[in-house]
């Protein structure tokens, strides 16, 4: 089984790098981006039975930073 996890700031936590990326855009000719929030995505390979619960408990314990960040599972 798989699984990706996708991580993002929470709203309202500052975000250097996606401002580096809108930047270097606008750098660029790319004037319409008016923002830019960037994050990560994490693919698992996963053993027979495992659970979207085990991916879930993965996210709280080390892949996502649950002050700050926000995460989604999507078991493929």
């Amino acid at each position: 089984m798989k699984a990706r996890v996708h991580v993002m700031l929470k709203n309202g936590v500052l975000d250097p790098q996606g401002e580096a990326v809108r930047h270097a855009l606008g750098a660029l000719g790319f004037d319409k981006v008016e923002g830019v929030r960037q994050g990560k995505v994490i693919d698992l390979e996963l053993a027979d039975g495992a659970t979207e619960a085990d991916v879930t408990e993965m996210c709280e314990k080390l892949l996502a930073n649950t002050v700050i960040e926000s995460y989604s599972v999507e078991i493929q």
